[in-house]
């Protein structure tokens, strides 16, 4: 079954790949991998950890932060969908020069050795007190960081935010048509904690010792999850790096 949004004329003047159309199994799949990027630790275990943290009178403050992650990942997702093309023309040799891979190996590396520094066990056979990552709360300037921050330490490491954007790309749809599906996308991803914010206030206070348990769980093993992600994008990068420079 296809939703067709091209008229009869142009399909029939195009190969089948090239149709631009939006199939019902392409939009479960999408609505799958989003779901799956409602479970990370910024789109669900910030907003349990804010929601704990945050007087009732001061509720607003969430929206800020739910909403700032939100317009990120769209608009993350729109330059994805658009490409880098034109920075690509502006700077392509000066990316894919020597010195830019070195200095790309060099971060990776860098990003791969500072997740060990985050790691409880590194740091406990080390008699070093374990770190703990607990959001800052403060105003809605401070939720505005917040979520910036928490998008940018987890967006090279959400793969499926990336395969979603990779599969609206390769079926060549038109702006009329992923734009939209990547609004509902990004909305999605925040679903799961406007629905636990909608049901603490209809529980009141019932609701709040499982919240606090899934808080204190979140916060203990924030560090470790940060350890990993700093891990996997500085080996992704060095690995890239490396094998530009040695093996190409």
């Amino acid at each position: 079954m296809y939703i067709r949004f091209d008229p009869p004329q142009e399909v029939a003047a195009r190969p089948a790949h090239q149709d631009g159309l939006m199939t019902i199994a392409l939009l479960l799949t999408l609505a799958g991998l989003a779901v799956l990027d409602s479970t990370s630790f910024g789109t669900l275990g910030i907003p349990v950890y804010l929601m704990l943290s945050l007087d009732r009178s001061r509720t607003a403050r969430l929206f800020v932060y739910l909403a700032t992650v939100t317009v990120f990942y769209f608009l993350v997702g729109v330059a994805l969908m658009l490409g880098l093309s034109t920075a690509m023309d502006a700077f392509g040799d000066v990316l894919n020069s020597r010195a830019a891979f070195v200095v790309q190996l060099v971060l990776g590396v860098g990003l791969f050795a500072l997740s060990w520094r985050f790691d409880p066990k590194w740091r406990a056979k080390r008699g070093l007190p374990e770190r703990t990552f607990e959001p800052r709360v403060g105003g809605p300037r401070t939720m505005v960081l917040v979520g910036l921050t928490a998008g940018v330490l987890e967006v090279a490491t959400m793969v499926p935010y990336l395969a979603a954007v990779g599969m609206m790309t390769t079926s060549a749809l038109p702006v009329g048509q992923w734009a939209p599906l990547l609004a509902a996308y990004v909305l999605i991803m925040i679903l799961p904690a406007l629905l636990l914010m909608a049901l603490r206030a209809a529980t009141g206070r019932r609701l709040e010792p499982r919240l606090e348990r899934l808080r204190a769980w979140l916060v203990k093993h924030s560090s470790s999850m940060l350890s990993w992600g700093l891990a996997i994008v500085g080996f992704l990068l060095a690995r890239d790096a490396a094998a530009r420079l040695f093996l190409s």
